[in-house]
């Protein structure tokens, strides 16, 4: 089950990277290591990457602050509209983060909402960067520590209130050593979108922040400076590589078989000031941290000279022979055809990884689970020029091919499903097979009628997450894409790059229909997953 996962690590990750890397590193066929002692020892790099983890961390505790209270919340509360919030906290998940960093500057910068009405900017701070990563990872805590939660069976804690601990001592002792594997997943996945943040940090950041993401792009897009760019790259894959391993081992030791039951029973109505109050702060967050901002890019698709209307949407039909060779409104159905293919590979593909890693144990699988979650952590511009560089000649000479961008945009979609599958998988006891084995059930009918029910829904929170990340990934696609055929975000970017109301507008508006798209998706897949199932995510 491990071959076409390590396969496609290697052909569509390992390769590129390394042929990037190779060229920066390699003068007239002669490695220059000085070269990277130069870079890792300079102030100014030392700089760049004590504050790329400094934010990443501070971003990773602030999401958690915010969101762990909304995944209790999704996950033991019924209440009106609950479907709705899974849907919208969902939605910033799958913005691209130029339009992300956008929306916060219109709101935390000059002449935004907060200086209009108290004379206050955050743009200048390293607030607006923390606050919009933030809004773009509150739905990866909710989602996966949220779904775990609500298959805990409810009455181990209350066991524990009848044995005397109180409240919070039987939340400590029981659930919480149950929700740590999501919990630290969650955490994991957010430190490496915040370590790697690219978008956010150069419109926020200004010429005062930047991690080593930005410095990358600066480096090889403005500078030409390979030599130096592959030596971040090959900095930030140390760091994360780090981190990953440190990741395995504490999953490693918090790893447990849990009781798990039907979600539909461990919801329940609002009871006490308590939960009603949690319930109103947690409305009130997402209200504040999530709606606004885009609600601000609503207002600002529906802007036009003289009032409000719907010519920013009506320009959006044809092509102006520059930057667009097609229409912009085409960039919707080539993100539903890519985001529907790079789905169908990476729930494949992260699938069978899940699934091998569940079964077995040992140092050599941590290993390959750390391996995988690599591209996360790794450029999207060194991935981006990697596919250019290594993906032209026979027999993956894909450069012209459309398949080109649904694989990297699967290459980043794997390791969430892996995540979102493996504490599913490892949470299933195992004398449930042996069970089915001993009244005679094969392996193949064994896992249809055992492990499938059990997994049913964690497959499908996979898919919808997989394709959202398709759906808004930016960083490798914006140089792969044609220009007959660009996506939404690489459309986004284009329209924003270029000066003009109009063109402002059409960015707006085009923003609004990806997070429209993502919304009804995600509404879709709430109301097709089985409610009656004991699944776990």
């Amino acid at each position: 089950m491990l071959a076409v996962p390590l396969a496609f690590l290697a052909v569509f990750f390992a390769y590129p990277v390394a042929a990037v890397t190779g060229r920066g590193l390699r003068v007239d066929g002669a490695w220059q290591l000085g070269r990277a002692a130069e870079v890792v020892t300079d102030p100014d790099t030392l700089a760049v990457l004590w504050f790329t983890v400094w934010q990443a961390a501070a971003s990773t505790a602030l999401t958690l602050a915010l969101a762990l209270p909304a995944a209790y919340v999704v996950a033991r509360l019924d209440f009106p509209g609950k479907r709705l919030l899974h849907a919208v906290v969902v939605v910033p998940f799958v913005l691209p983060t130029v339009v992300t960093g956008a929306a916060f500057l219109a709101l935390l910068g000059r002449g935004g909402l907060l200086d209009d009405a108290w004379g206050v900017r955050l743009d200048t701070s390293v607030w607006a960067i923390l606050l919009a990563h933030a809004f773009f990872n509150h739905a990866v805590v909710v989602r996966m520590v949220g779904g775990l939660w609500a298959q805990l069976d409810p009455r181990q804690e209350e066991a524990a209130r009848l044995l005397g601990a109180g409240p919070f001592t039987a939340w400590r002792r029981v659930t919480l050593p149950a929700l740590a594997p999501a919990v630290v997943a969650s955490a994991l996945l957010v430190f490496l979108f915040t370590f790697t943040s690219f978008g956010t940090i150069q419109i926020l950041g200004g010429p005062r922040f930047a991690t080593l993401e930005v410095e990358i792009y600066r480096q090889t897009a403005q500078l030409l400076d390979l030599p130096t760019a592959a030596v971040l790259t090959l900095l930030q894959l140390a760091v994360v590589t780090s981190l990953l391993a440190g990741h395995a081992l504490v999953t490693r030791r918090t790893e447990a078989t849990l009781a798990l039951t039907d979600p539909a029973r461990t919801s329940h109505r609002p009871r006490g000031a308590g939960e009603w109050g949690l319930l109103a702060g947690v409305l009130a967050v997402v209200a504040v941290l999530l709606l606004l901002p885009i609600a601000v890019l609503v207002e600002r698709s529906l802007s036009v000279s003289g009032g409000y209307g719907l010519g920013n949407y009506r320009a959006l039909a044809s092509a102006d022979g520059g930057s667009f060779l097609v229409a912009p409104w085409e960039a919707v159905g080539t993100s539903l055809r890519y985001g529907a293919l790079a789905t169908v590979i990476a729930v494949v593909v992260g699938g069978l990884a899940a699934a091998a890693l569940a079964r077995r144990r040992g140092p050599w699988l941590r290993g390959v689970d750390a391996l995988l979650m690599l591209p996360l952590g790794t450029s999207a511009v060194t991935v981006g020029f990697g596919f250019l560089i290594a993906l032209d000649e026979p027999p993956l000479d894909l450069r012209s091919s459309w398949v080109i961008v649904p694989l990297a945009q699967a290459l980043v979609a794997v390791p969430f499903v892996v995540r979102t599958l493996l504490p599913v998988l490892r949470a299933i006891d195992d004398r449930l097979r042996q069970a089915a084995a001993v009244l005679g059930a094969s392996p193949l009918r064994a896992w249809r009628e055992v492990d499938l029910p059990l997994v049913r829904r964690g497959v499908l929170v996979a898919a919808g997450f997989a394709f959202a990340v398709s759906l808004g990934e930016f960083g490798a696609t914006v140089f792969i894409a044609r220009a007959d055929a660009p996506t939404l975000p690489v459309a986004i970017a284009r329209l924003l790059g270029r000066a003009g109301e109009l063109n402002y507008g059409q960015a707006m508006a085009l923003s609004t229909l990806l997070m429209a798209l993502c919304a009804v998706t995600l509404l879709l897949l709430e109301r097709l997953r089985p409610l009656r199932t004991a699944e776990v995510v």
